[in-house]
């Protein structure tokens, strides 16, 4: 048996690989290895998420970070902002014990330079993403449509246990649609709004169609407490979801069908 194969004993695996055009009037044709198939196997498999798009992704989480990061450096400096009625104040943002915590305070030089240096990146890296979603059609998958809202309401009374059935899903449910698209919108907001602040002078209209310098300011600080909520409600329901979700994000494929190509 092993001179079939030129000296080599296939494994179970190997065997099994063997199909049924291999063997033809008895004769049985050179073995093709496991590897080969399966890489085959693979590259025939649907694509959940392109490369583009799990590229913009995975860039984008430590570029966001920076700059939510770095504009709390900034915003130590004056720290302006609360939630409370008239004199009354319910919390401010940040109490001074966070500044020490995090180690956030008196390092206001260090943010603007941060800051400063990746937006850009930040700006790239979103105007790529949003022109492959439009050329590549990925935006049909992506924004949201009429029946958006309602089907929205029915994902989250499903996620909260007060629905038994959860509404048709496609690539994205509506909760997702809405969810990501408005981080698109709000990652545009973000870049208006901090370069009113950044160059308040040179782009003065921009600035006053914003309210002034204060009101845009106050966006930008809400637009970036915006990322934060979502950045919470993102990661845990990716925890919900299981490591087959994340791992489609990394790999591209959904892990059963990884599973039934032999991975």
């Amino acid at each position: 048996m092993a001179s079939l194969f030129g000296g080599h004993t296939p494994t179970v695996g190997e065997s099994e690989a063997i199909s049924k055009n291999d063997c033809i009037g008895n004769k049985m044709a050179v073995l093709r290895p496991w590897s080969s198939i399966r890489k085959e196997l693979i590259m025939t498999l649907p694509t959940k998420h392109p490369l583009a798009i799990r590229w913009a992704h995975w860039v984008n989480f430590p570029i966001l970070t920076l700059m939510i990061w770095s504009g709390l450096l900034i915003y130590w400096a004056n720290d302006v902002y609360r939630v409370g009625v008239g004199s009354v104040t319910a919390f401010h943002f940040f109490p001074d014990w966070f500044y020490k915590l995090t180690t956030l305070n008196n390092r206001l030089s260090e943010g603007m330079a941060i800051h400063f240096l990746v937006m850009w990146l930040f700006a790239v890296n979103g105007i790529l993403y949003v022109a492959y979603t439009l050329i590549s059609g990925e935006w049909r998958l992506l924004f949201p449509d009429r029946n958006s809202p309602k089907d929205a309401l029915a994902v989250v009374l499903y996620d909260l246990k007060l629905r038994k059935e959860l509404p048709p899903q496609e690539k994205y449910n509506a909760a997702q649609r809405i969810a990501y698209t408005s981080i698109l919108l709000m990652g545009a907001g973000s870049l208006i709004t901090g370069f009113a602040i950044y160059k308040p002078t040179q782009v003065a209209w921009l600035t006053g169609l914003l309210g002034g310098y204060d009101m845009a300011r106050w966006e930008h600080f809400w637009l970036t407490m915006g990322y934060v909520a979502f950045f919470a409600v993102h990661i845990a329901q990716v925890a919900k979801a299981g490591w087959n979700n994340f791992q489609s994000m990394v790999t591209g494929f959904d892990q059963p069908a990884r599973e039934a190509a032999g991975e």
